[in-house]
């Protein structure tokens, strides 16, 4: 596995690093066959540092974990035990759904707008019904059934995941409903 261990504005020591690459690595390997690599940054706001560790498996999935707390070593651990936690409770999942499956996750390309506020607006009077774009970014797209895109919104810890259905080649959107269940939009 890849690692990429850096710190935002501060100083990340082989140390650190060594535990980060041994500690992560033996977490991860209990629950993923192929892990691919890992990024982990490091950064202190105030009097407290926050860890945040991002782990991309062969299979396409990504698992995501925050941990924060007064030290560093112990934001990371907090870091690795929502990790571990993440993967030991998709584990099920993670090996029944990629038992078939010969080839990774397919990715294709796409593009996300950021939009300009209406706030910013307000002061003056539009031109025109367009919205301003402040910046695009290029996103990955997955391939996916409707399992594995809900299992990977969890994992990511994200509200709402776009992905390509393979059961209807067509683009389908999984989204976290305020009642706490799982939307599926399948235009």
């Amino acid at each position: 596995m890849r690692y990429q261990i850096t710190g935002k504005q501060i100083d990340i020591g082989e140390a650190l690093q060594t535990h980060v690459k041994d500690e992560l690595g033996s977490t991860v390997a209990k629950y993923a066959e192929r892990p691919t690599d890992a990024q982990v940054v490091f950064s202190k706001t105030a009097n407290e540092f926050s860890c945040e560790a991002i782990v991309h498996l062969s299979t396409g999935l990504t698992a995501q974990a925050k941990g924060r707390a007064h030290e560093i070593y112990e934001a990371f651990e907090q870091c690795r035990e929502k990790m571990d936690k993440q993967l030991r409770r998709y584990k099920r999942r993670l090996k029944d759904h990629y038992k078939d499956r010969t080839e990774p996750v397919e990715l294709f390309g796409g593009s996300s707008y950021i939009l300009a506020s209406e706030a910013e607006e307000a002061e003056s009077e539009p031109e025109s019904l367009q919205p301003v774009i402040i910046a695009e970014i290029e996103v990955r797209i997955p391939s996916l059934t409707v399992g594995e895109a809900v299992m990977q919104m969890e994992l990511a810890g994200a509200p709402v995941l776009v992905f390509r259905n393979e059961a209807k080649d067509g683009v389908n959107v999984v989204y976290r409903r305020e009642d706490g269940n799982i939307g599926w939009i399948d235009p």
